[in-house]
């Protein structure tokens, strides 16, 4: 899955469009999670190619609220390849900051026909129209509120939820079956992101795949929860955005293997 020498890496093209080089895709760090091929991994972000403008609305989202760049996720379309091949009916995110992540996770919601992404935010402000030194990078910008990047198309169905995780969390796992594919980007504490992955616990789906962005700021909380679920810990390149998928239970009712099709099913949102 390495280019040939000379030829621009994969999905090259499309990190330009969007305006962040660090958002070239890991194909094999998908097909670990996903459990699917190589050749599906890559038909399933080559997909992205028809939404070149899709993208660059995006970026010009960003650029109109004051920014050359705005800290955002960067495995988007990885996240993008994660939900369409494991098709699931529930997504959950904390964090949400511009929505660039969101936007990616719907988008495959919204061709898959299925599924439904729950967000959870607590917006931090920037003090001014220019981001101050000091100031995080994630602060929305003057008169923006969490996801203000997502194109409005997708945004009608989405489940976001504005407050912090701590109580939010709980709440929101309490009204779903269960969770397919979760992604925790908000406060990266060793405590917090062992809360959530605590709180997800009992609702882990069956193959289901949990990510976790930023763990340089968490230390070994997320390599505990994958040693107490006995799945190892898939590592997005050298960066320190980490993944597992929760392993099969050969004969049992516990999970399944995420490389299992899920069946085509009529859309929830």
């Amino acid at each position: 899955m390495v280019p040939p020498r000379g030829r621009a890496p994969f999905g090259a093209s499309l990190a330009r469009r969007l305006g962040d080089r660090r958002a070239v895709p890991d194909l094999r760090w998908v097909r670990d999670l996903s459990g699917a091929s190589d050749a599906d991994v890559r038909s399933s972000i080559a997909a992205l190619a028809g939404r070149g403008e899709w993208l660059e609305a995006i970026r010009r989202a960003h650029r109109s609220g004051g920014r050359s760049f705005y800290a955002q996720i960067r495995a988007p379309f990885e996240l993008y390849a994660l939900a369409r091949l494991l098709r699931p009916a529930h997504v959950v995110e904390t964090g949400v900051s511009s929505g660039v992540s969101s936007a990616h996770f719907l988008l495959a919601l919204s061709e898959n026909r299925y599924g439904r992404l729950h967000s959870i935010d607590l917006p931090v402000h920037q003090e001014g129209p220019v981001l101050r030194p000091g100031e995080s990078e994630v602060s929305l910008p003057p008169e923006r509120s969490p996801g203000w990047a997502v194109p409005a198309e997708l945004a009608k169905g989405w489940d976001l939820r504005i407050g912090p995780a701590q109580k939010l969390l709980p709440r929101l796992l309490r009204e779903l079956p269960k969770v397919d594919l979760f992604l925790h980007d908000d406060l990266h504490t060793p405590a917090h992101l062992t809360f959530e992955l605590e709180t997800l616990r009992a609702k882990l789906a069956p193959g289901a795949v949990a990510l976790a962005d930023n763990t340089r700021w968490t230390g070994t909380a997320f390599d505990r929860f994958a040693r107490s679920l006995g799945v190892p810990v898939r590592r997005r390149r050298r960066s320190d955005l980490v993944g597992l998928r929760v392993e099969a239970v050969p004969g049992g009712t516990g999970p399944r293997s995420a490389a299992r099709r899920r069946p085509a099913l009529r859309r929830t949102f």
